[in-house]
């Protein structure tokens, strides 16, 4: 139940716990009453003009969206990146000058086929999508924690989640892709094949989110404040190493825990054991683009580490929960059009 002090003409103010923090409207407004509807007289019906009942009712019946078509179920945390080698040769964002200099950031994982309401340690590709908030604006790092993707052509992406979602007829399975609607697709999409022989590995059922690479898939491009660009491929490498767990472990897991990596990152974040992965980047200019063997735009293959390693310039520690998780991982939205300059 809510406290109540005077206002300054003497009426009553609902109050928050045991503090002198008022009850407010949207837009500031103190509310002396947010339990009884105003009406036209003692018994009379409750009135429209009541724009207390209003808003209360609006924020009730706006307090639920619907669920992301895919990367339904999610996870977020708080947390920071921490430059540990400045590359202005090769970048002019602000994010990339400062060896030390730390940069709040949200991350999100995510498992792409199942709702909202489906379990952990389904068979499936993993979001790992990470938000900067730099000095010039929010950087959007959309990955995967698989380095490619089933698709050449973003024409194709619609065919390809009404593919791997259930089945229109019988809503199941739910979660993964082991029906005739996803086989169909990838045996007319011969470019899936390699993305294919990832989803099938021990990749795709992580013993946690903590435990797992990311990936900017793509091919992105950094320029320095000369304006010349450099190519450039992202990856997340966790310092407590690569995890997996046996198929017949993760249908166990699910039928005992279905939270099971919600609860892992939760509980570590809480007791103190935050999370790390080191940035690295691949970097390669236009001669080696030209003459490698395939399109570097090319998202259903990689550029192997042999032929181009991953060089470290920084951190990303995850060290604090979310204080309200609709508000924060549900309504974080994440864009790959959303750089800052210098990139």
């Amino acid at each position: 139940m809510s406290n109540e002090k005077a206002g300054s003409s003497g009426e009553t103010h609902q109050t928050t716990k045991d503090t002198d923090q008022t009850l407010t409207t949207a837009q500031g407004v103190p509310v002396s009453d947010d339990q009884n509807w105003l009406t036209a007289g003692q018994r009379g019906p409750q009135l429209i003009e009541d724009h207390i009942a209003r808003e209360k009712i609006f924020h009730f019946d706006h307090e639920r969206i619907p669920e992301r078509v895919v990367h339904a179920r999610g996870y977020g945390i708080r947390g920071h990146f921490e430059l540990t080698e400045a590359i202005p040769e090769l970048s002019s964002a602000d994010i990339f000058q400062r060896v030390g200099e730390k940069t709040p950031l949200f991350c999100r994982f995510s498992t792409v086929a199942g709702n909202k309401g489906s379990f952990d340690l389904a068979r499936d590709v993993r979001g790992f999508a990470v938000k900067m908030y730099t000095k010039e604006g929010n950087w959007d790092l959309v990955g995967n924690n698989i380095p490619v993707f089933f698709i050449q052509d973003a024409i194709k992406f619609p065919d390809l989640v009404h593919a791997v979602k259930e089945a229109p007829d019988r809503a199941f399975p739910q979660a993964q892709s082991a029906h005739d609607n996803f086989w169909d697709f990838i045996s007319f999409t011969p470019e899936s094949i390699h993305m294919v022989l990832w989803q099938m590995s021990d990749r795709t059922i992580p013993r946690s989110f903590r435990f797992m690479e990311g990936f900017g898939v793509h091919t992105f491009r950094l320029i320095n404040a000369e304006g010349q660009s450099h190519y450039v491929k992202y990856h997340w490498k966790p310092r407590q190493g690569l995890q997996s767990v046996l198929w017949n472990e993760a249908v166990k897991v699910n039928g005992a825990d279905p939270d099971f990596h919600r609860r892992d990152m939760w509980d570590s974040i809480s007791m103190g054991d935050f999370p790390e992965w080191d940035l690295g980047i691949q970097v390669f200019d236009d001669a080696f683009a030209d003459s490698f063997e395939f399109d570097i735009l090319d998202p259903t293959k990689i550029i192997p580490e042999e032929q181009v390693p991953v060089r470290i310039i920084g951190k990303m520690v995850l060290d604090d929960n979310v204080d309200n998780f609709f508000a924060e991982t549900e309504q974080v939205a994440f864009c790959t059009q959303h750089i800052v300059p210098g990139m």
